[in-house]
């Protein structure tokens, strides 16, 4: 898969982001120098956990005949050692539903073990970088 980024003119660092047939725009926070006419690239790497693992608790859910209702999920970053090697993120998820207690235990279990999670704490991630003229 690939995913596409553009600049998104006339913003000094916005970026049209296509995945598939979506699209969004990311862009710097205002303190960083950009118009904040979109989410950040931390914002979406932060974003990806929540979603992951919300998606993750409702298809175990689902296939597992739990009785979810509602997922609320929230990420809390915490960069302030980011510099140093270390990125916090904390999550929590509400889950509503006439769950079990061993029912929300297991959801938790599941929500640990989601891809993204994995990928962020688990994986080593190779990257290239290829700079080219554009024509």
């Amino acid at each position: 898969m690939t995913i596409e980024l553009r600049r998104n003119l006339p913003a000094e660092l916005a970026q049209h982001l296509q995945i598939r047939s979506h699209e969004l725009v990311t862009d710097a926070t205002l303190a960083e120098g950009g118009d904040d006419a979109g989410p950040s690239p931390h914002d979406l790497y932060d974003a990806a956990l929540g979603a992951c693992k919300a998606v993750t608790v409702m298809w175990y859910a689902r296939k597992k005949g739990i009785p979810v209702d509602e997922i609320k999920t929230q990420v809390e970053r915490d960069d302030s050692q980011e510099r140093a090697g270390v990125y916090k993120l904390a999550t929590k998820l509400q889950i509503k539903g006439a769950l079990t207690d061993a029912q929300l235990q297991e959801l938790h279990t599941v929500a640990q073990k989601c891809p993204v999670h994995k990928l962020m704490s688990t994986v080593t991630t190779e990257i290239t970088t290829d700079v080219e003229r554009l024509a």
